[in-house]
């Protein structure tokens, strides 16, 4: 898992602050197959919902809020995979939103734990990634307001070839492939690939 690839031309857009919501997120929210996201914190995190009310107009001025695992719930029920790689056990928000979402903690939301984890990254539908500094957490990712959120950068690329290497390489953490010469075992006894993934809420709970 040691490399260094020599460098060549890529497309890519630098984002920071906002940006990452407005790139990253909306990304998340439009997918059609898959959501890969790999994280060291895990937090709840709230979205704006355009969508209009039933017998309400919608309205520019003013825009509601829900949590991003209401709307992974839609997406996993329209056979979106989602996938969670996380280093931190998820706060207590998460886990209480999770315990609203049966379908999710059923087997629509994947989540494995590895605690060596650090880097940050979204994968969506296999054509759109994200790299950079951004845990998924509100602070982190934007959607906190100008003067509460983190100092972030990254980019957004859809090279094909960055994206097979990341993938590569998230799967390869995913299945459990470094797990045999991990020297952390008193914190993860792995491998990841046969380790449970029921995410329900009593499992999460006993994590905090």
């Amino acid at each position: 898992m040691d490399f260094a690839d020599p460098p060549r031309v890529i497309r890519a857009g630098l984002v920071s602050g906002r940006g990452h919501y407005d790139t990253v997120i909306r990304a998340v929210m439009e997918a059609s197959h898959s959501v890969w996201i790999a994280t060291a914190n895990l937090k709840e995190l709230m979205v704006e919902d355009h969508r209009a009310a039933p017998g309400r107009r919608r309205t520019r001025r003013r825009s509601s809020y829900r949590s991003i695992l209401a709307v992974f719930d839609e997406q996993a029920r329209r056979g979106v995979e989602i996938r969670i790689l996380h280093a931190g056990a998820p706060s207590r928000a998460f886990r209480a939103e999770l315990d609203r979402h049966p379908f999710l903690f059923q087997g629509g939301l994947e989540l494995r734990h590895c605690p060596r984890l650090h880097f940050k990254a979204v994968v969506v539908d296999g054509a759109f990634l994200y790299l950079g500094s951004a845990n998924w957490t509100g602070a982190g990712l934007g959607a906190k307001g100008a003067g509460r959120r983190n100092f972030e950068l990254g980019f957004v690329s859809a090279d094909d070839q960055l994206l097979d290497r990341v993938q590569f390489f998230y799967e390869r953490i995913w299945t459990g492939g470094e797990c045999g010469t991990c020297k952390m075992r008193e914190l993860c006894p792995g491998p990841l690939d046969l380790l449970a993934s029921k995410v329900g809420p009593e499992p999460l709970r006993s994590r905090a």
